[in-house]
């Protein structure tokens, strides 16, 4: 009797289309084929042959790198987006800094003092008999 091995992580089962290949795969393989055999045709009049092959197989190795290559379950360009950001986007010193709770609220009763020293202030240094307002002339003095 055969016995069929069934993963425990179904995760990285992946569903193949054509000749146990994924969408993906096949994507970036017929992406390649299509970038390296008409450069092999348009170079190997030019060249030698060894080396419009050669050419081609450089032309196509992006394609299938892309097709192939997954580390931890993701693809290469996600790998290479977070390298470029970690390398040349991101700042290299990185400081520990908390928020904390007990900071924000020693901060907060620092700044409803000084809002009561203003205010405090402002009354001390009001006049202290009120202006009398001119007369408006539209106006007329209700009976």
């Amino acid at each position: 009797m055969a016995f069929v091995t069934v993963p425990k992580d179904l995760t990285k089962v992946k569903s193949k289309m054509l000749f146990g290949l994924t969408k993906r795969q096949l994507v970036c393989f017929s992406g390649a084929l299509f970038i390296g055999v008409p450069l092999f045709f348009l170079l190997r009049g030019r060249v030698p042959t060894s080396a419009a092959a050669l050419l081609m197989v450089f032309a196509m190795l992006p394609g299938l790198l892309l097709a192939l290559y997954e580390r931890h379950g993701q693809p290469l360009e996600v790998i290479a987006g977070q390298m470029i950001q970690a390398i040349f986007l991101r700042p290299k010193e990185r400081p520990y800094q908390t928020n904390n709770l007990y900071a924000a609220l020693m901060r907060q009763h620092q700044l409803e003092k000084e809002v009561q020293a203003i205010v405090k202030n402002r009354k001390e240094n009001a006049p202290t008999g009120r202006r009398k307002k001119k007369a408006d002339p539209r106006r007329t003095p209700r009976n």
